[in-house]
């Protein structure tokens, strides 16, 4: 439903753009690649196999006390396939239960995750819609002490729910050299080292809530974030980024490629306490989005490892404390590409 809604939104802009607006922006997207650096394939047909495990994490960070909280989701391994021709891309994962057999004991997850990342030439779109319910403690002993964690490993918290919309646009300078989608929609093949400077921005928009405080009441530092105790919170935040992107291809086909960003920016956040009050307040919000890849890349073959992660910081009303939120996908990739004889349009 989420990715419906956007793409009538873009189509009711892209509607609505005078022709002559719609003209430029399409000729400003096209890019002159250098074919001596990356080889195009998108008019042929890029088939894969893959395995990938999306993910969503929250923790409460105390600075002074430097103790957390990490609250993390029962994500299964997905194993499916899919395929890519020009702008078109379709990906079927399914949850086999003979591959996540050992998941039980982290509790139960349902979860709806449309994460989608857009790798044009000159931008990099990633959309961010999920909504999580169910998860564990991962640090527990960290949280609660050895003797109740040698009875309870992973406490679970069944009624925690966690519902993220995101929205981060990067520009590529370095377009006509450097391939985002060489590693990761597997359409391009990049055959020399090169690498580009990315700006961008972001927002955010998270709510996270239980049916109780998400501080737990037999915590084993009970001074833990000045001993407030709330069960929601939602976080409004945007943010400006900078970073850079480099891929390293030894021997024409073998490729390492890694890209960092990191933001500066404000949110808006609000804690639900238990005793009834509802803090508001602004602070700094610090994020960053990680894409690493390795692996093969040739005219008709690839296989390979890719990382896309993000993490934001949410600076809290209460002194020396802050959230983190995240989201991100690992996957691996087989790819076989078929040229066709004749374009199918």
């Amino acid at each position: 439903m989420v990715k419906r809604l956007l793409l009538i939104y873009c189509l009711f802009c892209l509607a609505a753009t005078p022709l002559t607006a719609q003209s430029k922006l399409f000729k400003w997207l096209k890019s002159d690649t250098d074919t001596t650096y990356v080889q195009d394939h998108t008019e042929d047909i890029t088939f894969r196999f893959y395995g990938s495990r999306k993910y969503s994490k929250y923790d409460i960070v105390d600075i002074k006390k430097k103790k957390d909280i990490l609250y993390r989701p029962n994500s299964p391994l997905n194993i499916g396939f899919g395929a890519n021709y020009k702008f078109i891309g379709l990906n079927l994962g399914f949850n086999f239960p003979f591959v996540n057999r050992h998941n039980d004991k982290y509790g139960q997850t349902h979860y709806l995750d449309l994460q989608s990342h857009v790798y044009l030439r000159k931008l990099v779109i990633d959309l961010y819609a999920s909504r999580y319910k169910g998860f564990y403690i991962g640090n527990a002993e960290k949280v609660f002490g050895k003797d109740y964690v040698s009875e309870n490993p992973y406490p679970q918290r069944p009624d925690m729910r966690n519902t993220t919309l995101g929205l981060n646009t990067q520009y590529i300078f370095n377009d006509k050299k450097f391939s985002y989608r060489a590693p990761n929609l597997q359409n391009e093949y990049q055959k020399k080292s090169a690498g580009s400077l990315i700006v961008g921005g972001d927002f955010f928009y998270v709510k996270v809530k239980g049916d109780s405080s998400l501080i737990p009441s037999n915590i084993a530092d009970t001074g833990f974030l000045h001993d407030a105790h709330y069960y929601k919170t939602d976080i409004v935040s945007s943010t400006a980024n900078v970073g850079y992107a480099y891929t390293l291809v030894l021997k024409s086909h073998w490729f390492l490629s890694l890209s960092v960003t990191g933001g500066l920016g404000i949110n808006r956040t609000k804690l639900y306490l238990e005793n009834g009050d509802v803090n508001r307040n602004f602070g700094w919000q610090i994020n960053n989005t990680v894409r690493a890849s390795l692996g093969y890349n040739s005219v008709k073959y690839f296989a390979g490892i890719h990382y896309v992660g993000n993490t934001n910081r949410s600076e809290m009303a209460l002194p020396n404390t802050y959230q983190t939120f995240g989201a991100g996908n690992f996957r691996v990739s087989v790819v076989r590409r078929f040229v066709l004889q004749h374009k199918l349009f």
